[in-house]
């Protein structure tokens, strides 16, 4: 049905049409009726100020998700996904031809072709199928890693007095035996004067750190700090083809660690930032980063560490890079974040409970003046159906629009675990990320000259995280081994200069 010229819907229809280069979401909803003519875009330029997909679970967000990132890549522009469920692989097949995908073509328009795109397949720490993602913790830094080690702010501030140390001292700490085995010599008798001129670590809080990695390792989570460190350069490539690269971060054996791996993706975003050179506005991004489940990353984060994720979001347009947080109802975004939003896809929510009522309220008050009945058309939407607003070419809001997304042309579902397994193992990065290494750190050079137990004298028990008379037994050996002395050595050398640390405390790597 054609969009009549004198109703409100040509107004609309009017805000989305774009002269220069332009996603195509779908077509405009309007009295109940689509209207394939009155096309719904978001210009290209646009994809780095930021974006917000919200919606209810089974409402389609996904599938959103799926249907921009093949535009993305068609553009020749990278994109980063998080696959939390272990649906989006299909984004490098061909989609499957079928009476529902050919019905939702003719409604909105839509010339569909089954087409698969360029992906690389990666995991947390070797968990799961993927190419393994690992970070030393050094360059991890200790605010990213207070918020998965759960720590209060006190012990982040001396988390942070850990790192200072380890930095001036030229101490690597690539994996968690490396910080426990620093933070056991720094309440010993020997390392206590070490930081008495800058406040000192308590015993107390010490243990709480030493426990907190224990735990966390019981989790099988410590293999996600190590080497070889990713390098997240890896996501801006372009396929031989100049398509963009799709990377698709599986993350189903790890999503019973939600907090993981939502701090994982704040350390991808703030190594980019820290990496990246100022670019200004340019023809296209260089990167659109999906940060999926993204109220878990600041469920119970601290005011600095909301700071440190709003400078980074803001400060990361200039570098090239648009983010899109994924999420179920907009307040679960922090207010100072949302307000730097300005490409919002909107499906539907539900009103079942007061709560739900009062969420559906909140959501419609973010949204600029409408035409529609926001209340009412929000709860009415159905799956594959969004409201709709973006940032036109001149940088102005489009005006609100109910939508009938387009269907995504890649497999709306899983490929094949084989499948999987062969595009992992056949990546060119698979060579240089799959194995881990364990080569000398602070822990190795701690203990590196251990004095040998006499002939028939029992080993002495290697320092752990809990007992204070293991804490003893280092210092032992430290003072025995002359390793003090080792230790100031260090400076000058390798990390001896204290590492130059961005917003979250991430040490900053040259490319």
């Amino acid at each position: 049905m054609s969009v009549s010229e004198q109703s409100p819907a040509a107004e609309i229809a009017a805000g989305y049409a774009f002269s220069g280069p332009a996603l195509e979401l779908g077509a405009l909803l309007w009295d109940g009726e689509c209207h394939p003519d009155a096309r719904i875009r978001i210009p290209l330029p646009m994809l780095n100020r930021h974006g917000l997909v919200a919606g209810a679970t089974g409402t389609g967000k996904t599938k959103t998700l799926q249907l921009i990132a093949e535009q993305l890549s068609a553009n020749g522009v990278p994109v980063f996904l998080a696959d939390i469920k272990g649906d989006v692989s299909g984004v490098s097949a061909p989609g499957a031809d079928g009476g529902k995908v050919r019905d939702r073509a003719a409604q909105v328009g839509q010339e569909w072709t089954a087409t698969g795109f360029p992906c690389e397949f990666y995991g947390l720490g070797g968990v799961g199928q993927g190419i393994p993602v690992r970070a030393t913790v050094t360059s991890f830094g200790p605010v990213l890693l207070s918020k998965v080690l759960q720590l209060n702010q006190t012990q982040e501030q001396s988390l942070g007095l850990i790192f200072h140390y380890a930095d001036q001292k030229g101490l690597e700490l690539v994996d968690l035996k490396d910080l426990r085995a620093v933070v056991a010599f720094l309440v010993s008798d020997v390392g206590k004067p070490e930081l008495k001129g800058i406040g000192g670590l308590s015993t107390v809080t010490a243990g709480v750190i030493l426990r907190s990695i224990t735990t966390f390792e019981q989790q099988r989570a410590g293999g996600f700090f190590g080497e070889p460190e990713f390098d997240t350069a890896e996501f801006l490539r372009t396929a031989a083809d100049g398509r963009g690269t799709v990377s698709v971060l599986e993350l189903p054996a790890v999503q019973d660690k939600p907090q993981l791996f939502s701090t994982f993706l704040m350390w991808m975003l703030a190594d980019l930032y820290g990496d990246l050179p100022e670019v200004g506005d340019l023809e296209k991004p260089k990167l659109v980063f999906f940060f999926d489940e993204a109220h878990l990353l600041f469920k119970g984060a601290s005011k600095a560490f909301l700071e440190s994720i709003t400078r980074t979001v803001r400060l990361i347009r200039s570098k090239g890079v648009g983010v899109f947080f994924v999420t179920q109802t907009p307040k679960d975004v922090p207010g100072d974040v949302l307000a730097q939003l300005g490409n919002r896809v909107q499906h539907a929510l539900r009103a079942f409970t007061p709560d739900d009522a009062k969420a559906l309220k909140a959501t419609v008050r973010t949204f600029p003046n409408s035409a529609y009945d926001l209340e009412e058309v929000l709860t009415g939407l159905g799956t594959g159906e969004a409201v709709i607003t973006v940032l036109s070419e001149t940088g102005a809001p489009t005006p609100v629009a109910a939508t009938r997304l387009r269907a995504p042309e890649s497999l709306m579902g899983p490929i094949t675990a084989d499948a999987l397994e062969a595009a992992v193992k056949g990546s060119p990065l698979w060579g240089r990320y799959a194995e881990a290494v364990d080569r000398e750190s602070a822990y190795e050079r701690l203990s590196a000259e251990q004095p040998k137990p006499a002939e028939g004298e029992a080993a002495r028990p290697e320092p752990t995280a809990r007992a204070p008379k293991e804490d003893e037994s280092l210092v032992e050996q430290v003072v025995d081994s002359g390793m003090f002395t080792s230790l100031a050595r260090s400076i000058g050398t390798q990390l001896g200069r204290e590492i130059s640390r961005s917003l979250f405390g991430t040490a900053r790597r040259k490319r």
